[in-house]
């Protein structure tokens, strides 16, 4: 607000009737430095440039010579130059055709047979890639609630996943959450589902709790008091007892 008022009165010229030794203007004071109050207004707030957090991204190991997805099967890529190879790399790609090469390594890892691209173990991979892609994102921008609600989905369905194949196939569950590095947590033995009629015994049991509380107050606070008397008479007597002459 200070600094507001004073740039309305220089941009009014008030600067002359201010006096001397209050002038609004940058004019060089007696030991050649501005006045202290043109210096107070300049330096009000001053602009911080904030530090880039460093984050480790999982598609460091991925290497940046290696082509994207749809070129690799392609048998006239051996014939091109230098040029448009590297252009077809992923040197020059996006982050996303970074996450499918992701998503295919995770996958070569758990596959039962070459053929192999819809058992559970490579849903698991491909989740495992899109929900450690987006712990980065937040990482940087912790106020994106649509990708953050996107990640929590993307976990609920593969422990849904890993649930199921820990009932049918065992192995293959330590298999996969092994070279995945994935941490499998228990459900909770038993869930109970809050209907009306629990919310309402429960707001009950509180609201008799409440007034058995206040019935009790007088008593306990008559039971306090009673401990504090006895207290400080033994506090007494043995300071009496130490005064005594032996």
């Amino acid at each position: 607000m200070l600094r507001r008022a004073l740039c309305v009165a220089a941009s009014r010229g008030w600067s002359r009737l201010a006096g001397p030794g209050l002038s609004l203007s940058a004019e060089r004071g007696p030991l050649g430095g501005t006045t202290p109050l043109f210096q107070t207004t300049r330096d009000y707030r001053r602009f911080t440039q904030r530090k880039k957090q460093e984050v480790s991204s999982h598609l460091d190991d991925i290497p940046l010579t290696m082509l994207r997805k749809a070129y690799i099967n392609v048998p006239v890529i051996d014939k091109v130059d230098d040029v448009v190879r590297r252009m077809l790399s992923l040197e020059m790609s996006s982050q996303r055709e970074k996450v499918k090469i992701k998503k295919m390594q995770l996958a070569e890892k758990v596959m039962r047979s070459p053929n192999d691209v819809g058992s559970y173990e490579v849903q698991v991979a491909h989740l495992t890639a899109k929900i450690r892609t987006i712990q980065e994102h937040l990482q940087l921008n912790r106020k994106d609630k649509r990708n953050r609600r996107v990640m929590l989905m993307a976990i609920d369905h593969r422990k849904k996943l890993l649930k199921f194949l820990r009932r049918t196939r065992f192995e293959n569950f330590e298999h996969t959450c092994k070279v995945l590095g994935i941490e499998y947590t228990f459900p909770p033995p038993y869930c109970r589902k809050p209907t009306r009629r629990w919310i309402a015994k429960k707001a009950f049991c509180r609201k008799v709790f409440e007034e058995v509380k206040k019935l009790k107050a007088p008593e306990r606070l008559k039971q306090r008091l009673e401990y504090q008397a006895k207290a400080r008479a033994a506090k007494e007597q043995a300071l009496q007892s130490k005064e005594t002459p032996v």
